[in-house]
């Protein structure tokens, strides 16, 4: 078997997000989420041996470790493991391997870095040990229940589409499950209008994703208010986007960041309030921030003419202007 090269693409999330944690949406009687693929990609190389002998490296934790076979690799107690064993504990392979991942993403991004690298290592090893998924549901559900154990906390699932598909990701939640949808991106605002922007500073979205779990649960009605606000907010932004209405999207953009700031008032920081002021003084028409907020990235909703000024002042603040943009399906 020849080596197995896999680039999943991260993601930007423009509408719904938090609602496709599981059972979030059925508090409110579905949902629906938006995000686009993007140029930042993560890496996998995994190349088979010949023996048992497994070898992992990964070039984001800087480091790189041998082992004599699966359960050597499997008893191997450091924490910075815990990733890679547990997708070891998923494959059980029978055979030894080279596993090389490396991510694009700045660390605490907001672009769903970690559910990428996540379906790059399912896509590779489905490969290697020739157990195919059934189709993209079937491995986007093992994906997230694999990032539920290693983060302790509960996941959704929006992160994982535009990393196995690619394109524009319109995703429906329904007593059913999910349905997902995946558009085309060239010769729209979305390319022309995009810039993406690092704050600098690393978001949680686990924290915060658990405080809204905990509030919906106890049924706190301004937390109820705002899921559904953001639930209305994205099928508003999915209907602009399909009747190709993206002069709409600043105003969304403007109200969905009210309605999340009402959800979990962490989703803000005062690094992301200094670079909104920055982009909207100098020409751009709206921000998003990236994630679960409280740092990572930022989507700025800039006119072309208006960009390099926007990334200029932005530079000179100490942000980071990403050289990234949408990508259409795989």
């Amino acid at each position: 078997m020849q080596k197995i090269v896999v680039k999943s693409p991260t993601r930007v999330d423009l509408a719904g997000g938090t609602l496709d944690l599981w059972p979030l949406y059925l508090f409110i009687n579905g949902a629906s989420t938006v995000n686009v693929a993007i140029d930042v990609y993560t890496n996998v190389e995994l190349t088979p041996h010949d023996d048992a002998t497994i070898v992992l490296e990964s070039a984001d934790l800087k480091l790189r470790k041998g082992y004599t076979d699966l359960m050597d690799a499997l008893a191997d107690t450091d924490p910075k493991m815990i990733l890679l064993q547990t997708q070891l504990r998923y494959w059980m392979p029978k055979k030894g391997f080279t596993l090389k991942t490396s991510s694009e993403s700045p660390v605490g991004g907001g672009l769903g870095g970690s559910s990428s690298l996540t379906i790059g290592l399912m896509k590779a090893f489905a490969q290697f040990c020739e157990k195919p998924f059934k189709d993209v549901h079937h491995m986007v559900h093992v994906a997230h229940n694999i990032e539920a154990e290693i983060l302790n906390t509960p996941t959704g699932t929006q992160d994982y589409y535009p990393a196995a598909s690619g394109g524009l990701n319109v995703l429906h939640y329904s007593y059913n499950g999910i349905q997902q949808e995946v558009l085309n991106v060239t010769n729209t605002p979305l390319s022309q209008k995009f810039m993406l922007v690092y704050t600098g500073k690393a978001h949680h979205s686990g924290l915060n994703n658990f405080e809204v779990m905990k509030d919906s649960v106890t049924k706190d009605p301004e937390t109820i208010q705002a899921l559904k606000d953001l639930k209305a907010i994205a099928i508003e932004t999915e209907h602009a986007v399909r009747a190709g209405n993206w002069n709409e999207i600043g105003t969304l953009f403007k109200r969905e960041f009210e309605a999340r700031v009402r959800l979990a008032p962490e989703f803000s920081s005062p690094e992301i309030q200094r670079l909104a002021e920055l982009s909207l003084q100098n020409g751009a028409e709206a921000v998003k921030i990236c994630g679960a907020g409280g740092g990572g990235c930022v989507l700025v909703w800039c006119p072309p003419e208006n960009k390099q000024k926007v990334a200029s002042a932005c530079q000179e603040a100490g942000f980071q202007v990403m050289d990234a943009k949408p990508v259409n399906p795989l």
